[in-house]
């Protein structure tokens, strides 16, 4: 797809603190490829509209899972629709908060609508993250748009240190081991 290949991009996988979600006993890639699968079954109701929305927007359905995954436990953390305190919305948590991303809602917190919705504020992210750093790879832009997706692109000054203001440390390094089991194992 357009924005990089998800299986080049480099990775550590999620840090002891994301790990610690599921009371894992390590962390990096192995660590998300569990957190992964555990999602995996929920995933699958998602599923074609997750393959719809990343073959209209160009973008890796494993990632778009892997972001569910990242985000909401494939809803699992959600309460009607909400995550994050509250501030957030749907399957891959639209920040609504006038404090925040202040994005209006569009669709139901599991609808094709909102992962349209999510996708394209994705994308949003990663075209700045080109405009800024004109001289990384496609991968490395991308995973610089997936830490910008979680913290603003404001926040990503260095490829070296991606995740240094995301949420765990790991942001970007932890869906993109994810997205890399989707793709590979989850059948994205």
């Amino acid at each position: 797809m357009g924005y990089g290949n998800i299986m080049r991009v480099e990775t550590t996988g999620a840090s002891w603190e994301t790990a610690q979600q599921d009371r894992l006993g390590y962390s990096g890639v192995r660590a998300s490829h569990t957190m992964a699968e555990m999602d995996a079954g929920r995933m699958e109701k998602y599923r074609s509209k997750i393959n719809a929305v990343g073959r209209e927007k160009g973008v890796e359905p494993a990632l778009i899972a892997a972001i569910i995954s990242r985000e909401s436990r494939a809803g699992n953390m959600l309460v009607n629709g909400r995550g994050d305190h509250g501030k957030a919305w749907g399957l891959m948590q639209v920040d609504d908060d006038p404090e925040g991303g202040n994005h209006e809602v569009e669709g139901d917190w599991d609808s094709k609508e909102h992962l349209c919705q999510a996708t394209g504020i994705l994308i949003g992210f990663i075209n700045r993250i080109r405009d800024k750093f004109p001289g990384w790879t496609s991968e490395q832009q991308l995973k610089g748009g997936l830490a910008a997706y979680n913290m603003g692109d404001g926040n990503v000054h260095s490829y070296q240190n991606v995740d240094e203001r995301t949420t765990g440390k790991d942001y970007s390094n932890d869906v993109v081991a994810r997205a890399q089991w989707y793709k590979t194992k989850g059948g994205f």
